[in-house]
């Protein structure tokens, strides 16, 4: 990226970041000085963030797990924490697995998986238009199929009993919480992305249920899920026969559960 020619005052730019709660201020800075190229379109890009999009809507980029991963409006955005998620099956994936990211959003743990396993077969499903859209473009030239659909529902039948992996990172926010969501989720990402049902685990106890007809014998269904919800879905999962494993990683603030299909 070309540097900045244009003058701005980096002090009153960090600011006013941090005084709209940006907590990572001077590193958002800039990030948005880099993607401007006039002081007109940095004043619209700090405005737009100040009124609450967000910086990855607005630079059309997140980073994760080491990747650019791009971005589109109303697509949900990869949080860093999600990183579990893809370390949690990476260690449980075998050799070469047949592998599926159900609620792919803009397809970053597919991109991320795609680097650290060497999938026979990996597919990406999600039930909105704009993120099969999205990632569908993070993962052009890859011979990864997006599939648009309810779950495991837009998956050829030949598939079932066969999987090896299932990752999920679908929506567990309980309803009533939403709401409490900061601006920056609530308003802008897709509802569908978020709203996980009366406690959070509606979507979640689909994902489950599924898994033991698609997954094959000694497969591994592994999600995302905060810490206070892991019991209640991890006794879900143990009812349907699945066998779970809850994950915990300090650092990310981030849970996971790992459930393996008896073979």
């Amino acid at each position: 990226m070309a540097p900045t020619t244009f003058h701005s005052d980096r002090t009153a730019l960090v600011s006013r970041l941090r005084a709209a709660g940006c907590v990572y201020a001077e590193d958002e800075a800039e990030l948005l000085l880099a993607a401007a190229d006039s002081a007109e379109a940095l004043t619209a890009l700090v405005d737009r963030r100040v009124a609450g999009v967000p910086l990855e809507h607005l630079l059309g980029w997140a980073e994760f797990c080491g990747l650019r991963v791009a971005v589109d409006p109303g697509v949900f955005v990869p949080r860093a924490r999600t990183a579990l998620l893809v370390e949690a099956a990476a260690q449980v994936a075998g050799p070469a697995p047949v592998v599926v990211d159900l609620c792919c959003g803009s397809g970053a743990t597919t991109l991320a998986l795609a680097g650290r396993l060497a999938p026979r077969w990996l597919a990406a499903v999600d039930v909105d238009s704009a993120a099969v859209a999205c990632a569908c473009r993070n993962l052009a030239g890859r011979d990864v199929p997006v599939l648009r659909g309810d779950l495991y529902d837009p998956l050829p039948p030949a598939w079932r009993g066969r999987l090896d992996l299932v990752v999920a990172n679908a929506p567990y926010v309980p309803t009533e919480a939403v709401a409490l969501l900061p601006a920056e989720a609530r308003l802008h990402e897709a509802p569908v992305a978020l709203d996980g049902g009366a406690d959070g685990l509606a979507v979640l106890r689909r994902v489950a249920a599924g898994a033991v007809d698609w997954l094959a014998p000694g497969g591994h269904l592994v999600v995302e899920i905060s810490d206070g919800q892991a019991d209640a879905l991890c006794a879900s999962m143990s009812a349907l026969g699945l066998l779970p494993t809850v994950v915990r990683a300090p650092e990310w603030e981030a849970t996971a559960v790992t459930a393996c299909r008896p073979g």
